[in-house]
């Protein structure tokens, strides 16, 4: 009777292993930690891109001054793509923050006529308001020049551009920037040279390396443009290459370049600067950019 009793026993040890051993379960006190009903998911990493910064501060040329987008020879910063608070443009800081808190947190230290080599002195300006977010729009000055030989070099440019970046790294390691490209400036006289008015300001001294004799189509004149052309879109490269770089900065991958606007998008006064709806596009290509799930 004895041994019958330890061989029930034996198969009854067994067949609960065997249960165990299917079922995955570990016996408590063993070498794995039975599981917790408590244990949660790890949170999920904090993106380096966000979507929605709280303070936004412009640096570049007149094109971010919003320079004869109201009046003729004159800034109308109201009006700029980045920091306006004009409803018509509905600037990426109004989008962003909303009106209230662009008027509050939003800074503009563009300089009407600056090149490149200009930008590190307005980013030391821009990172005392500690913003969350910069954005760059500057390379049109440095290809519109009296002659293609005078534009900036390549090299230059670029040199100009990491210590820039460099700079505000230093000062605000986690702050955001977009970069706006080079607009298109051979389809800007395209544009601009159907309007008779247009040619006339144009020879005040506009742009002259490429916008300089408007009618002019003879191989000289071509070459000339050509070669204006060839320089933005080198200096393009350079935003993108540099921007790629840095894990918080955004190029817009040429859309501003891109973007086939017409005179409706071009000052009434110059033919060369955005008009009102000309900045209103240009926040539009902004926005979509910051805000975008993926880059």
């Amino acid at each position: 009777m004895r041994k019958r009793g330890r061989r029930t026993r034996g198969v009854l040890a067994v067949g609960v292993a065997a249960v165990l051993g299917v079922t995955g379960c570990d016996a408590v006190g063993g070498d794995s930690a039975a599981p917790s009903e408590s244990a949660k998911p790890s949170p999920k990493p904090t993106p380096l891109w966000d979507r929605s910064p709280g303070s936004v501060a412009a640096v570049g040329d007149s094109i971010t001054r919003g320079f004869d987008a109201c009046d003729v020879l004159s800034d109308c910063p109201e009006a700029s793509w980045a920091t306006g608070a004009s409803p018509e443009v509905d600037s990426l800081a109004v989008r962003l923050l909303g009106r209230t808190g662009a008027a509050r947190r939003s800074w503009n230290y563009a300089v009407t006529g600056a090149r490149m080599a200009d930008l590190p002195g307005q980013m030391a300006q821009a990172v005392r308001r500690k913003p969350q977010l910069v954005t760059v729009m500057v390379g049109a000055n440095d290809a519109c020049r009296s002659t293609p030989s005078a534009m900036t070099p390549v090299s230059a440019f670029r040199a100009d551009f990491e210590d820039s970046l460099r700079s505000l790294r230093k000062a605000l390691p986690k702050a955001q920037v977009f970069v706006a490209s080079v607009p298109n400036l051979k389809r800007l006289w395209s544009q601009g040279r159907t309007s008779p008015m247009g040619k006339q300001v144009w020879k005040l001294g506009i742009c002259p390396s490429m916008l300089g004799d408007a009618d002019a189509l003879d191989s000289a004149a071509t070459l000339r443009r050509d070669t204006v052309q060839k320089r933005v879109e080198d200096y393009n490269e350079v935003l993108g290459e540099v921007c790629a770089e840095d894990k918080r900065c955004r190029y817009d991958g040429g859309a501003v370049y891109d973007y086939r606007f017409g005179t409706a998008q071009l000052s009434r006064w110059d033919y060369f600067h955005p008009s009102v709806n000309g900045q209103a596009r240009l926040a539009e290509i902004a926005y979509r950019t910051v805000t975008a799930k993926e880059h």
